[in-house]
């Protein structure tokens, strides 16, 4: 398989196998949701094989990347209060409610939810790829389409937020 192909079926289940796990836990910390991650991790997949005519093997990973963010970023404010509602019913469904340190995990983890959807979708975007997708500052750079200083630079802003942030929680 040349690298500037066309993508094919055996392409395609190459990268889905190699990408699926990264995309989902970036995803999932941009959704909060399993069920609504699958699917968008799915729906790049079909997307790409749609526009597989279009596409160019060796350009494939990083429109897979770029697709899977924008969906990410439309199913979050389409389905902002649903994925709140399903947080409060996964919080409140818990098997050990009422203790400390039950309570005080299900706080922290809704400090770090909070604070991580109080950065800037930029930021967001870099801090979930560097820290969820197993790629480096130059794949993120080419993905997200900035420079890879940038992405450092994104990547440090982020953590100052969010240290902040989790102070005061």
């Amino acid at each position: 398989m040349a690298s500037s192909s066309a993508i094919d079926e055996t392409a395609l289940g190459e990268l889905y196998a190699r990408l699926e796990r990264p995309m989902y836990n970036v995803v999932y910390r941009r959704l909060w949701n399993e069920q609504d991650s699958v699917d968008v991790v799915q729906e790049t997949f079909v997307r790409l094989w749609k526009a597989r005519a279009g596409v160019r093997m060796d350009g494939a990973e990083a429109y897979a990347w770029r697709t899977v963010l924008n969906l990410a970023s439309n199913r979050r404010r389409s389905q902002r209060l649903w994925t709140w509602l399903a947080f409060d019913a996964e919080r409140d469904g818990g098997s050990a409610a009422g203790a400390d340190e039950d309570l005080e995990t299900r706080e922290r983890a809704a400090a770090v939810r909070a604070a991580i959807d109080s950065l800037p979708d930029k930021l967001r975007d870099v801090v979930l790829l560097a820290e969820f997708s197993e790629l480096g500052n130059v794949e993120i750079a080419a993905i997200l389409d900035i420079p890879p200083g940038t992405v450092g630079s994104r990547r440090h802003l982020a953590a100052a937020l969010l240290r902040a942030s989790l102070e005061g929680a």
